[in-house]
């Protein structure tokens, strides 16, 4: 865990440094400038779970200067290390329950327009009904997929990659190995997965934050027989 958020503190500070410039109205216009106000857009992502405030924004460039510079150091960051845990922590758990209660609300939206909601709380809609096999668990399943979050933004897509993939059913996020099991192949079915069947309240920053409720419409092409190696990669468990 530590080293986890030492790593996110430094990425965090690449960002501050172009939030602070931004807010000032600095606008990058060289090559160079561009090149590191990319990085911070590439990295910032990445803790969006902490919805920093502009004066704690300030705070954490104020300490990358003075570090930076060789300053000295205004107070000891050895001795926050535990608070720097706990901030992390708490700040993501919060997120992660407005995140969780948006997702609820979608999901049981979709489960009026008609889809079927399980036992385990995922939500399922055949949008066109296979007529070939059903895969089981222990099966690798070759399909297509499109992934969003609950508002549309795409963050992981077979279909956008033009490339379909195949995988062991039982290798995946829970949603994944319940959800395609009611699958027959030459099916497309929409799913729309809770954050406990999918990546929890860590997430998959920076495209999937804690507690999202995630959706997929998801084709199956094929089962195939069993191999030694694992497959392409898919949605992991975590």
């Amino acid at each position: 865990m530590k080293t986890k958020v030492l790593r996110n503190l430094v990425v965090a500070s690449m960002v501050v440094l172009t939030a602070v410039s931004c807010s000032k109205g600095k606008d990058p216009k060289t090559e160079e400038e561009k090149t590191f106000y990319s990085i911070g857009t590439m990295f910032g992502s990445r803790l969006t779970q902490l919805a920093m405030s502009d004066a704690e924004l300030e705070s954490l460039a104020a300490g990358l200067k003075d570090s930076a510079k060789g300053d000295k150091q205004k107070v000891d960051p050895m001795a926050y290390q535990q608070k720097i845990q706990d901030m992390f922590k708490s700040r993501m758990e919060k997120q992660a329950v407005d995140v969780k209660k948006k997702g609820a609300e979608f999901l049981e939206k979709f489960v009026k327009d008609g889809a079927t909601k399980t036992a385990s709380g995922m939500a399922y809609k055949h949008l066109k009904v296979g007529t070939g096999a059903t895969p089981k668990e222990t099966d690798i399943v070759k399909v297509h997929y499109h992934g969003t979050l609950t508002d549309g933004t795409v963050f992981d897509s077979s279909r956008e990659r033009g490339k379909e993939v195949s995988f062991p059913l039982n290798r995946v996020i829970k949603g994944w190995t319940e959800g395609v099991q009611l699958m027959k192949v030459g099916g497309l079915t929409k799913f729309v997965i809770p954050s406990e069947l999918a990546y929890g309240d860590a997430g998959a920053p920076p495209k999937i934050l804690g507690g999202s409720t995630l959706v997929f419409e998801v084709e199956l092409l094929g089962i195939e027989a069993p191999a030694a190696a694992a497959p392409a990669a898919a949605p992991k468990k975590k």
